[in-house]
């Protein structure tokens, strides 16, 4: 794709700076990062596994409940801090083994895999915040970020309703998005093979009998009670997933540059990762192992081929940098990001 974003002479060279002061001072030790990816990875996967077979020997409704909860918010965990790093091959070095992985774990997650790997990294990374580059932006009609995207009467409330409406996104993704995806015309996918069809399937009926047909068949509970484990799973996971991933890109200070006639985006592509990024804690190593660098998000918009343990000792070096040419990058705590996402919400619920 030819880069549609403006150039300006003084942020190509400050990206050339960044860029070579984090090879500079970066201490990229490879025997500790593979300990240290190994050890995540126990963590997350036994953690997902040990709660999964633990739905099978609870007898009790309430417990099989709360372990489906615990269980879905978990099994988001270890896809956090592993399919993104393996979409953007920071693991491995076969692209091929990357792949795979990334299709074993997101499949954990009920997502389509491929089609979600193709947005992001063909758009969202190109152009976060863009509207007509960025895929994250379609977005329903219910939520309106966009400054001068359409505006409805009822977004006067969405700072009050979305929570709520937050809890079902995870379900619609799953069962609908993806689908829609599937048998439209995709403008990110190119030509969908039989194969890609195959992996469709494989992933979904996976994720359905692993979570929904194996439960009813061989738990001790009922369908009803498994069913509605596998809702309430659903409902606290997406609030935690979207609110999360909202936070990334927009909250307060966040940017949205806009476009000319001719497509051109009215800023440079650095200034559109990192103006358009929102950061939460980004020199907290418990953030990091917790989030897997979602909250590092500056470093992994300018860094994605580096994998997200680097990411706090990156943003240090990034964050003194920026503060040295007078840049001052979108922060904010977890709690202080939700706060102010409905806070952006509130303001773009009252103006047109």
């Amino acid at each position: 794709m030819k880069d549609k974003h403006i150039q300006v002479a003084a942020d190509s060279q400050l990206l050339k700076a960044i860029y070579e002061r984090v090879d500079e001072e970066l201490i990229v030790d490879k025997e500790v990062f593979m300990w240290h990816i190994i050890f995540k990875f126990l963590v997350y996967f036994s953690l997902t596994a040990l709660l999964y077979l633990a739905l099978y020997k609870i007898t009790s409704p309430f417990g099989f409940m709360g372990c489906f909860v615990c269980y879905g918010f978990v099994s988001l965990l270890f896809a956090f801090n592993f399919s993104h790093d393996f979409s953007h091959n920071t693991i491995f070095k076969s692209k091929r083994l990357n792949h795979i992985c990334f299709v074993a774990i997101y499949t954990v997650v009920g997502a389509h895999a491929e089609a979600w790997k193709l947005r992001h990294v063909n758009s969202h990374h190109y152009a976060p915040n863009v509207v007509d580059y960025d895929s994250d932006l379609k977005i329903s009609k219910l939520i309106r970020v966009v400054p001068n995207s359409k505006y409805y009467w009822f977004h006067r409330f969405q700072h009050l309703y979305a929570p709520l409406a937050y809890t079902t996104y995870s379900l619609f993704w799953i069962f609908v998005k993806d689908f829609v995806i599937l048998f439209s015309k995709d403008d990110y996918a190119g030509k969908k093979t039989f194969k890609y069809y195959c992996s469709f399937v494989v992933q979904k009926m996976s994720y359905i009998t692993l979570l929904l047909v194996l439960p009813m068949c061989f738990s001790a509970q009922s369908w009803q009670i498994v069913l509605l484990g596998f809702l309430l799973m659903h409902l606290t996971q997406s609030l935690f997933l979207l609110f999360t991933f909202f936070m990334t890109h927009h909250v307060e200070a966040t940017q949205y540059p806009v476009t000319n006639k001719d497509g051109y985006i009215n800023t440079s592509w650095l200034m559109n990762q990192i103006k358009s990024s929102n950061d939460m804690h980004p020199f907290s190593r418990t953030a990091n192992f917790i989030l897997g660098g979602f909250n590092n998000h500056i470093a992994h918009h300018l860094f994605p081929h580096y994998h997200h343990a680097f990411y706090p000792e990156i943003s240090q070096i990034l964050y003194r940098i920026l503060q040295e040419h007078g840049i001052k990058p979108n922060a904010t705590s977890y709690w202080g990001g939700i706060q102010s996402h409905l806070r952006l919400l509130k303001k773009m619920g009252t103006v047109a």
